[in-house]
């Protein structure tokens, strides 16, 4: 009698539990504004909706069929570049030729949140094709005929710990686990990386946001990591949040670091703008304020900056949902140069560069890969996108599609893009973590791009006074010392 009471406990408590889990996938807001809207330099900031239970609507993975491809713009022609692996993220391409790839997934790590939100992200993770365990593997492709297919495949390693940032200068291979920046001994055209790699920095590990990808400065002597968050909005507490949501700069001769920009919630892809000379990186901004809110975005990382996570968002909007102390005055917060939508987790960066082959449309400006929303009706991203810059190094219009939408409909996806680079070739490569294909772009017809021209001109004096972000000192209605009783 006993085991038939407690068999009948067990199935009240899962009926009672599944009811809860349709309740909450088929619950959430549908967002009032288009994408697009929520995207530009300078987007519809929806009114916050705060959600104690977030928006749900995961794209199941389905793969592609033999011999599809996404559909590009015009004039676009999609090959598979390299197919069968096993969660590919981070590409990366050498000086010569041959592209290397991070098979990566996430460590196993506590969310913050507690229980329910682990149980949660468990089902979600599953349902998007991000629970499968990390191969934790750097491969290596090679297309030794440049006819746009790899057909040589090697494993450099594969005693990794979610790698996903890859660089390479002099010798030196760099590749980023969730937790250190490991660098290896290696020669160009290798096919093995051996040795145990010394290690340059510890990384916070994992957290929500395990990717650190990193990138060299033109003379290869600093290297530059990206960390995302442990949380949505801090959470956990601040304290566990110490060296994370920032990019961090380390000297590779020194070994010495420093924290080189703040308040970023997960930045991911970085790249130098070749037009200002400036870093710039995609970041993925907070969740549970409804489905408009807020755009991720692209921008410039200077020296010292701060934007705003977790106590403010987009400039100087203040979210109060943050329990932890004001650590930063809206005044001083940057606001992000290009808004490319809400929730539509924009990962790989790269900037067009001498010899690459887009087309006459796509000749100025930085390639995104959208690795898709989780928590937006209608859903977003799953794309690539181009953003055009003008002659000065700022970006301009609205985001175009270079690939269009990976979504097959019916609540399923064909894939996710990830990362972005070019081949030897100049042709645009895109991974797919869940379609397991590493994508092809280039237009045929095109002539190589010209170098980009580096603008020079006289310096401006030196700002001896903090006074705010520099975007903002001149429009109206900025908040002020006085309408915020900071620090009490």
């Amino acid at each position: 009698m006993r085991i038939l009471k407690n068999l009948a406990l067990f199935l009240i408590a899962f009926i009672l539990v599944a009811g809860i889990a349709i309740w909450w996938l088929t619950r959430g807001s549908p967002a009032e504004y288009t994408l697009e809207e929520t995207t530009g330099t300078d987007p519809i900031l929806a009114a916050p909706n705060e959600e104690t239970i977030p928006t749900v609507s995961v794209a199941r993975p389905i793969g592609w069929e033999d011999g599809a491809a996404p559909v590009a713009a015009d004039g676009l022609v999609v090959t598979r570049f390299a197919e069968g692996l096993e969660h590919p993220r981070v590409i990366y391409t050498l000086p010569n030729g041959d592209v290397l790839v991070a098979l990566s997934n996430a460590p196993e790590r506590p969310l913050a949140g507690g229980w329910l939100t682990n149980f949660v992200a468990g089902f979600l993770f599953s349902r998007a094709g991000a629970s499968v365990p990390s191969p934790n593997e750097l491969v290596l492709l090679r297309d030794a005929d440049a006819d746009g297919v790899a057909e040589e495949r090697h494993v450099l390693r594969d005693d990794l710990n979610s790698p996903s940032g890859i660089a390479w200068t002099d010798g030196k291979l760099y590749v980023a686990n969730h937790d250190a920046v490991l660098g290896f001994d290696y020669e160009l055209g290798a096919n093995t990386v051996s040795g145990e790699g010394e290690k340059l920095i510890d990384l916070p590990p994992a957290g929500n946001h395990w990717m650190r990808n990193i990138a060299l400065s033109e003379d290869g002597a600093l290297l530059y990591v990206a960390v995302g968050s442990a949380s949505n909005i801090g959470e956990g507490g601040m304290e566990a949040e110490l060296g994370r949501a920032a990019i961090h700069e380390v000297d590779l001769e020194s070994g010495r670091s420093r924290q080189w920009a703040a308040g970023l919630r997960n930045p991911n892809g970085l790249a130098w703008n070749p037009w200002s000379g400036e870093l710039w990186t995609t970041v993925n901004e907070r969740d549970m304020l409804g489905s408009d809110l807020v755009p991720d975005y692209l921008t410039n990382v200077p020296l010292g900056v701060h934007y705003g996570w977790p106590w403010v968002y987009y400039g100087d909007t203040i979210d109060m949902r943050v329990q932890s102390a004001m650590g930063i005055h809206p005044d001083y917060v940057r606001e992000p140069e290009f808004a490319l939508g809400a929730h539509v987790a924009a990962l790989g960066l790269v900037f067009t560069q001498e010899g690459t082959r887009m087309g006459p449309q796509f000749v100025h400006g930085a390639f995104v890969a959208r690795h898709g929303s989780w928590n937006r009706k209608p859903p977003a991203g799953y794309d690539v996108v181009f953003v055009e810059f003008d002659d000065r190094g700022n970006p301009v219009g609205k985001p175009v599609q270079v690939l269009e939408s990976f979504l097959a409909g019916d609540g399923d996806t064909h894939g996710r893009p990830t990362w972005v680079a070019w081949d030897q070739t100049g042709a645009l490569l895109v991974s797919d973590d869940t379609g397991n294909i590493i994508w092809r772009v280039v237009d045929p017809e095109a002539d190589p791009t010209k170098a980009p021209v580096l603008n020079t001109g006289e310096r401006l004096p030196p700002q001896l006074e903090l006074s705010g972000d520099p975007a903002r000192a001149f429009e109206e209605g900025a908040v002020s010392m006085e309408d915020l009783n900071f620090g009490n």
